[in-house]
């Protein structure tokens, strides 16, 4: 049955927001963790306490109320965030650094939630790599088994850490074999290891993007983020991407390696997709997703770190206001005069 105008849409708060969005990343956890082991949820809780308690500092500091932020769950999802970012059995001290410089200055020196112009997150990912590049590049080796309390016990410093690190992701991996290869290792090669590879971008870390994936896409089912952004970033990074793969396969990896291995997916649905860093209008977000695709994959492939997805969020972020000056939608009533 109809009901008759006007109509209204229903408010959705703030914390109701942010509850979903970390409803929307337990696939993506559920299938890290099957991968990694329990590190990564013991990394999520560090990363949580340690945002909530940076949050509450500065809330107090700066006179709000702690009722109504400290629980709008902004600093949770930063948290979730950055610790899914983060390799899984990195030193506690480095997720409570990252996540500690993300609420403090890329949050609320910038005047808190609604205005900071950068991704905290990003911010936290981007600043730690510079700064500890050597423990932000120590991944699991693959098929590592280790129980929570040998996982906890690397993760407190309890335990040494060079047996149990000395794997690297797939990006890493490959950039590793063409700097080493100087322009003559093959590609196809390198990804036909399957105890490495697995199928398409890391054995078990498709999953994890799928995992991802189908979060974002309940995320746009429930309205809370539109197309644009996710669909500009995919298909930005696809068409650069499988130009060069067409170009010369034995140098670059497909588009699905490339789509389905570090942060892309998390990236495209959850991070570019953020409403307050991000573009606002809809030919904004196009612009913003496709620059924010095809900086990561350069970043990837011709810069200097292996995931360039933190650095094009960023860089783009940058751009954003610009970009919304110049693709504002005519005023009703008035022509368009670009």
């Amino acid at each position: 049955m109809f009901a008759p105008a006007p109509f209204l849409l229903k408010d959705v708060s703030v914390s109701q927001v942010m509850i979903q969005v970390c409803v929307a990343l337990i696939p993506g956890i559920a299938a890290y963790a099957s991968l990694v082991g329990p590190a990564i949820l013991v990394q999520i809780v560090i990363a949580t306490l340690a945002a909530l308690l940076a949050e509450a500092v500065m809330l107090k500091l700066r006179g709000k109320s702690m009722a109504m932020f400290l629980t709008d769950g902004s600093a949770i999802v930063t948290a979730w965030l950055i610790a899914l970012t983060f390799p899984p059995l990195a030193p506690w001290w480095l997720v409570v650094t990252g996540t500690v410089f993300a609420i403090i200055v890329a949050k609320h020196l910038y005047g808190g939630l609604g205005q900071n112009p950068f991704n905290p997150a990003m911010v936290a990912f981007a600043v730690c790599i510079v700064a500890f590049p050597a423990l932000m590049s120590q991944w699991p080796s693959v098929g590592l088994q280790l129980g929570l309390v040998e996982q906890m016990n690397i993760i407190l410093g309890w335990a040494p850490r060079v047996d149990a690190l000395s794997g690297a992701t797939p990006l890493d991996a490959m950039k590793t074999a063409l700097k080493l290869g100087e322009g003559s290792f093959d590609v196809t090669t390198l990804l036909a290891n399957q105890d490495i590879y697995g199928n398409f971008a890391g054995r078990g870390w498709e999953w994890v993007a799928a995992g991802y994936l189908l979060g974002g896409l309940w995320l746009w089912q429930r309205k809370l983020i539109t197309w644009h952004v996710p669909v500009s970033f995919i298909a930005s990074m696809t068409v650069l991407s499988g130009a060069l793969w067409l170009y010369n396969p034995s140098q670059f990896a497909s588009p699905l390696f490339h789509l389905l291995s570090g942060g892309a997916m998390l990236g495209a649905f959850f991070i570019a997709t953020d409403p307050v860093s991000g573009c606002t209008t809809p030919r904004g977000k196009l612009i913003f997703g496709a620059g924010a695709g095809l900086l990561a994959y350069i970043i990837r492939v011709f810069g200097g770190y292996p995931d360039g997805v933190a650095f094009a969020v960023l860089l783009m972020n940058l751009s954003a206001p610009l970009i919304d000056l110049l693709t504002q939608p005519p005023i009703f009533g008035m022509k368009d005069k670009s």
